[in-house]
């Protein structure tokens, strides 16, 4: 179960993934207002009213075996001076699954992502705030590792087609297992000259402490272009084209889609700019 936490005003708060979702842990918020009694927080906040009536409502709309009897038990009892409603009581009598919770010493409460920015609009507003700001940033890093990381496997199918070729075209039975590692190594640095514009080799020289390799530190516009360099060089050598052509039709390619694809980008992160603060200025005028 993937786990981490985000600092919000100076106060950790743990999330988790619960059943494909995203969890945050209301210990963790409730602890921005009260240290040492979290807990207490937490159960202020179930005795509203309207806060049962958010999280049966939640319960509706998700949980196909939401106990509707037993949600109006609590809801006609709700908002009384006498009310009590723990995280156990609640998940326990409506079958809820937009909250978990773990007694004893270290007792803990998390929630749904809905949920949990509810209780923390409840705690301060401003906190809430900060709160969604850090998590989409969180989740924006994630997105874009995803990103990388697929773009990094195309790349590694791709080299298998490419290798493929190499040895079917360019490996012949009289090369010694030396030559056969030139050769393919060769190859590969003919596709990091056409999009890096350096070797292996030369790059290692660069940085001798940088970890990994050169393609390890590409973003994911280059991991995109390797992919298709490689499928392309490929094709190339089926086709008997000598090294010399190769190089240049690579690059050549290679600059043409890097170009096309960073483009792509700025123009989506200015869409993104528009879309969080509005038009510029002199579009407003």
């Amino acid at each position: 179960m993937p786990t981490g936490k985000i600092t919000v005003q100076g106060t950790d708060v743990r999330y988790k993934r619960i059943n494909e979702s995203d969890h945050i842990s209301l210990t963790d918020i409730a602890r921005y207002k009260n240290t040492n009694y979290p807990s207490d927080v937490i159960q202020n906040w179930l005795r509203s009213r309207s806060t049962v009536e958010f999280l049966g409502l939640w319960e509706r709309l998700y949980n196909p075996n939401f106990n509707y009897l037993e949600f109006e038990v609590v809801y006609r009892e709700a908002g009384s001076n006498t009310f009590v409603l723990t995280p156990k009581r609640w998940i326990e009598s409506v079958n809820s699954i937009g909250m978990t919770t773990k007694m004893g010493r270290t007792a803990e409460t998390f929630a749904h992502k809905d949920i949990a920015f509810k209780f923390a609009s409840w705690i301060s507003v401003e906190f809430e705030l900060y709160m969604i700001k850090e998590f989409q940033r969180l989740k924006a890093e994630e997105q874009k590792s995803l990103e990388w990381t697929a773009k990094r496997e195309l790349a590694k199918v791709n080299h298998r087609i490419h290798t493929d070729a190499i040895k079917e075209h360019l490996i012949v039975p009289e090369l010694t297992e030396r030559q056969i590692s030139f050769v393919y190594a060769n190859e590969a640095d003919l596709l990091n000259v056409a999009l890096f514009g350096r070797t292996a080799g030369e790059w290692r020289s660069e940085g001798p402490d940088k970890k990994g390799n050169m393609r390890d530190h590409a973003h994911v516009e280059q991991l995109l272009v390797l992919a298709n360099l490689e499928s392309y060089n490929a094709i190339l050598i089926e086709q008997a084209h000598p090294q010399s052509e190769r190089i240049v039709l690579l690059n050549r390619t290679a600059r043409k889609q890097l170009g096309t694809l960073l483009e792509a980008r700025i123009d989506r992160a200015k869409i993104l700019a528009i879309t969080k603060d509005g038009p510029a200025e002199d579009e407003r005028s």
